[in-house]
Formats: C-alpha cells, sequence, structure tokens
C-alpha cells in the first residue's frame, strides 16, 4: 500500500499531480491548523509518521509519495517510533542541507536534510519525536546544485556524497529519499526546481533497483515536486512512480 501525501509544503495539491495508475494507494489529508508553516506541517506529519509506524509494526514496507522533501522528516520519525533506526540514502538534485541561518532564499524546502542531521530541530523534529541522524548515517546522493553554504558545510561534515551509479551505502536499515528532480530536466520534463547535467531516467532507476536489491531499506519515500501536468506529462510521471515503487 502506497502513502499518498497530496501536499507541497502545507499547500493542498489536487490528485492529478500524482499519477498512480493500477498502484493501491491510501490518502492522508487533514484540515490544518492556524500557525505558522512549522505547525502547519507538524500536524499532518504527525498523521504521516503514525501510518508510517503502523505500517512497519504490520509487517509492511513503507512507501510515501508526496509534493516535497519534507516530508521525510516524517517518514524517518516514523520508523525510529516503530524501533528502526535507519540511516538515509538522499537522492536529489540539490542538497537540501540549508539551515535558516544559511539559506538566501528562505526556502524551507531545501531544509529537510540538514534537520534530519540535528540542525533547527525546534521546528519540526522534536514536534514529531524525530532523533537526530550521526552525519555519518546520511548519504547525499548527486546533489550536483550546491550553494556555497552547502558546499562548505558538506566539505567539513561526515555527509558521504555519492555519484548516482556508486552510491556507498551506510551501515544499518536504510530510508531511501528520492527526490524525482535527480533525474536531468531533459529527461523529466515539468520540474519546479530542473537542473541539467545530470544523470538519465535510467541511470536513477537502475541505481534505485541496485540499493532495493539489498533487501536494507526499511521504507522508500519520493519527492515530486512537479508543475500540474501538461498534455502527456502524466504517462511519463506515472511510468516513473510505478518504476520506483516497484524497484
Amino acid at each position: 500500500m502506497i502513502t499518498l501525501v497530496p501536499y507541497h509544503q502545507d499547500g493542498r495539491l489536487p490528485d492529478s499531480s500524482f499519477p498512480l495508475p493500477g498502484l493501491d494507494f491510501v490518502p492522508v489529508t487533514r484540515e490544518l491548523p492556524d500557525g505558522d508553516v512549522w505547525e502547519r506541517l507538524a500536524a499532518l506529519y504527525e498523521l504521516v509518521s503514525a501510518e508510517v509506524a503502523d505500517q512497519v509494526a504490520g509487517g509492511t514496507r513503507p512507501a510515501v509519495v508526496s509534493g516535497d522533501c519534507l516530508t521525510a522528516e516524517a517518514v524517518l520519525a516514523g520508523l525510529q517510533r516503530a524501533g528502526v533506526d535507519a540511516s538515509i540514502v538522499w537522492f536529489d538534485a540539490h542538497g537540501d542541507i540549508h539551515t535558516t541561518e544559511s539559506s538566501t532564499s528562505g526556502y524551507i524546502g531545501g531544509m529537510p536534510l540538514r534537520q534530519i542531521l540535528g540542525a533547527d530541530t525546534g521546528l519540526l523534529a522534536d514536534r514529531l519525536g524525530l532523533r537526530p541522524l550521526p552525519e555519518d548515517r546520511a548519504v547525499l546522493v548527486d546533489a550536483r546544485d550546491l550553494d556555497p553554504a552547502e558546499a562548505e558545510f558538506l566539505a567539513s561534515s561526515k555527509v558521504r556524497h555519492s555519484p548516482v551509479d556508486d552510491v556507498a551505502l551506510p551501515d544499518g536499515p536504510l530510508l531511501l529519499h528520492i527526490d524525482v528532480d535527480v533525474i536531468d530536466a531533459a529527461d523529466l520534463p515539468g520540474l519546479k526546481f530542473p537542473v541539467g547535467g545530470g544523470p538519465s531516467y535510467d541511470a536513477v532507476v537502475t541505481s534505485v533497483r541496485r540499493i532495493m536489491a539489498t533487501r536494507r531499506v526499511a521504507a522508500l519515500d519520493i519527492a515530486c515536486p512537479w508543475h500540474l501536468p501538461e498534455g502527456d506529462a502524466n504517462v511519463l510521471r506515472g511510468r516513473l512512480l510505478r518504476d520506483l515503487l516497484t524497484a
């Protein structure tokens, strides 16, 4: 069963944003409370975290699809709640390792991996009961578009930075997070934050299948930061989601 979180941050997205033809899924939605974006996300992600924990307890490997990377914090919190001490493998064209201080844009979607590693925990992690992950248990895959502050952090951290075709896996069970914009923008049109010069569609799917074959993936989290579909875009997107979810 796939858990669908049809949001980009705290904004509800149309169901048509997530083509899941022939795949069983359960949407997680709720009326969000008043407050700042972090309060609203905490309310939504509490449901996601509980759903992940329940699936693990029932012997199911969770698979979560959403509109951005922040949902990964809820997925990891759910694994921890279920007693799974997971490391993380993070596929992304970007670093997602900004803090609120280092970010020049203020875009919170550029912060989740750094929050998982223990930055700004009062914003979301503490509210979800998420325990910070040691840096040496995180692998950032591709991340070809780094801001100077992110590159500086990576240079002095224990986070491993790997290419798509040679991912150095951390120890233990894994949360495998895939931001679909890791795929070269030419192979996947309509992305909110497209980056050229990246790995092909096939290279990413092959790498994901290689990791899944280790049987160490405790949960799969897929972020789809793309614009509403036009024309035949959903055919390609549906094929991609099926390829990733059935890898």
